[in-house]
């Protein structure tokens, strides 16, 4: 067996920490849900998302980077929320997803920042974008809250069109540009 380890980071609210079996059941029921999932590929039945869920994990051990499950200090399971970077994408993007329940209380943003913070001070990325189908309008306002502006549009090789949201690099929230 791999042994898969996932730092764990915290905020003020929240804690990440790495994907685990228990998780399943609420990235299956995200992804059976086409209105919330259909900005992020959706709606998934249980093989598919099994199949997203099992490549989320992957994606820790052959990049050292992935998606963390969010969750209250209390353990509940809030979203996840990540660098990912898969095979056919121009670059790895800070990617969020909130389930039901986890919206407009601000734990996209805090976690965001958590996770964009590490990625800048331990992974050494120099940049980051977020990639959002258009029309999912809450990613691209929580992109803009977290200081990102639209790039350009690219054809994504999974979900077709994306707008691409260039987030501020190390140096520009150093300077306390965000």
């Amino acid at each position: 067996m791999i042994d898969l380890h996932v730092p764990s980071l915290e905020t003020e609210r929240l804690t990440l920490r790495g994907p685990e079996a228990r998780d399943f059941e609420s990235i299956a029921a995200f992804f059976a849900d086409k209105e919330r999932s259909w900005g992020f590929g959706g709606p998934l039945g249980r093989n598919e998302a099994w199949r997203w869920f099992a490549s989320m994990i992957g994606h820790w051990v052959l990049h050292g980077y992935g998606f963390w499950t969010v969750e209250t200090k209390d353990g509940q399971p809030l979203g996840i929320v990540g660098v990912w970077g898969p095979e056919g994408w121009p670059e790895p993007e800070l990617g969020w997803v909130m389930f039901e329940g986890g919206e407009g209380k601000g734990y996209a943003r805090e976690a965001a920042e958590e996770v964009r913070r590490y990625a800048y001070e331990v992974l050494g990325f120099e940049t980051l974008s977020s990639n959002i189908i258009p029309g999912n309008n809450r990613s691209i306002a929580l992109a803009e809250r977290l200081g990102a502006q639209y790039e350009r549009s690219y054809e994504n090789v999974s979900h077709g069109t994306e707008l691409v949201y260039r987030h501020p690099g190390p140096d520009q929230l150093s300077e306390g540009g965000v």
